[in-house]
């Protein structure tokens, strides 16, 4: 450190220490004025101060005082959303300051976690309320706060206490990416940008390339809502989302379908099969029994109806999505021994996962089960994907293969039967 630098930090100290003391930094200073301005509302004001912010940020960082720089960013992130409402210049702080707490190894508290919160709960009301704002660019801000949360998960996955990231943050994550699979600024450009692409591919090669990415599609998004609210243990979300979307069509639920499952169903499969491959049995079993309840009995849909569906081949019904969940969660709460009839389990239904949105993420989280509860043992390239996945957002592994008589899947059934 330079002998200007050290005067510098000493500087900073013994200010820290008395707060009274009058700041001198005549960037800092130029900076508090504009926030306390009324005219902060235009947007070359507010470009100003997030200039004037970024540039006290980095000069704290360079000379070591990260937590005034950390605090910077995050109080003029909030001021901009919350004095000026101007959602496009805060983005960018916002960036900076997950990018600083990252770099400056800042542990991930409690205390950031509400951050967090309120600064999501600024950006949606600041954006809510421009509405002036045109439909692409208001699609384009919230891909923006979606990548910040992501940010923010992996940073507290990185310095945090908890494995797989803050729950809070997770839960920040799941309702942003539902609201988004509501947004046709969102959901709607992009269709219109898959279907051009498509357009473009047809008339331009044989068809052989791959399919564009659908990250941005209701199904996509809402995929990775569910796994986030699995994640943060809020069950309770999970079934009140479920409950929101519409029954299965009569194809969905016809055996040998070619369409994609009811959402419903998917996102239920999806929800069970990420709390099983993070051992949170308690959560499965809740979810999967609330959901018999409230959802296929008040339908009038029995469990022995559902079983003798789900086991009989020829009634011209697919298989059902919580007969195999519930199914699976049982087994699951067994020992090794039931290996066997895990693989056979999910043998039999994989006809069902390959249709789901992103098969090869379902299969990374059978396989991840099948480590976890039976000792199944993937190859390694397959546990080094499952690991980066949660260490990322949350996804896993897929799936063991082996025979099973079906009649002893049958006895297993009717032994089930009241647990259900």
């Amino acid at each position: 450190m330079s002998a200007a630098a050290a005067r510098r930090k000493k500087q900073l100290a013994k200010r820290g220490a008395n707060p009274k003391a009058p700041n001198n930094d005549p960037v800092e200073s130029r900076l508090s004025t504009l926030l306390a301005d009324p005219t902060l509302t235009e947007e070359s004001v507010a470009y100003e101060a997030l200039q004037l912010a970024q540039s006290a940020v980095r000069r704290n960082v360079k000379i070591g005082n990260f937590t005034k720089a950390t605090n910077v960013a995050y109080t003029t992130s909030y001021d901009l959303l919350t004095k000026s409402g101007r959602v496009s210049v805060s983005s960018q702080l916002l960036m900076v300051l997950v990018q600083v707490l990252s770099e400056t190894h800042t542990v991930c508290t409690d205390e950031w976690v509400t951050n967090f919160t309120k600064l999501d709960e600024a950006y949606r009301t600041a954006l809510d309320a421009d509405t002036t704002m045109n439909s692409n660019e208001r699609g384009r801000l919230q891909r923006l706060h979606l990548q910040f949360l992501k940010k923010g998960l992996k940073w507290s996955n990185d310095l945090g206490n908890v494995r797989y990231g803050n729950n809070g943050l997770h839960l920040l994550l799941g309702n942003h990416c539902w609201d988004m699979s509501c947004d046709d600024s969102v959901v709607g450009t992009e269709k219109e940008r898959l279907d051009a692409a498509k357009k473009a591919q047809s008339s331009t090669t044989d068809g052989d390339d791959e399919d564009e990415e659908e990250e941005y599609l209701d199904i996509g998004l809402r995929n990775e809502a569910v796994s986030h609210y699995a994640l943060a243990e809020k069950v309770d979300l999970i079934l009140e989302k479920l409950k929101s979307l519409p029954e299965p069509t009569k194809e969905e639920r016809t055996m040998g379908h070619t369409c994609a499952p009811a959402q419903r169903d998917a996102l239920l499969t999806r929800a069970v099969l990420v709390l099983l491959a993070i051992e949170n049995l308690r959560d499965a079993r809740t979810l999967a029994d609330t959901y018999l309840k409230e959802v296929e009995h008040k339908a009038g849909r029995t469990d022995a109806e559902l079983t003798k569906s789900y086991l009989d081949k020829k009634d011209g019904k697919a298989p059902s999505h919580i007969i195999f969940c519930c199914m699976l969660i049982r087994i699951c709460e067994k020992d090794t021994k039931t290996a066997p009839l895990f693989n056979w389990l999910v043998r039999n239904f994989g006809a069902e996962l390959a249709t789901l949105h992103d098969p090869e993420v379902i299969k990374t989280y059978t396989t991840k089960i099948g480590r976890v509860y039976f000792d199944i043992q993937p190859p390694p390239s397959m546990m080094n994907m499952m690991e980066n996945m949660l260490s990322g957002m949350g996804g896993l592994g897929g799936g063991g293969m082996g025979g099973m008589n079906p009649a002893m899947m049958q006895q297993m059934m009717a032994s089930m039967q009241g647990g259900m």
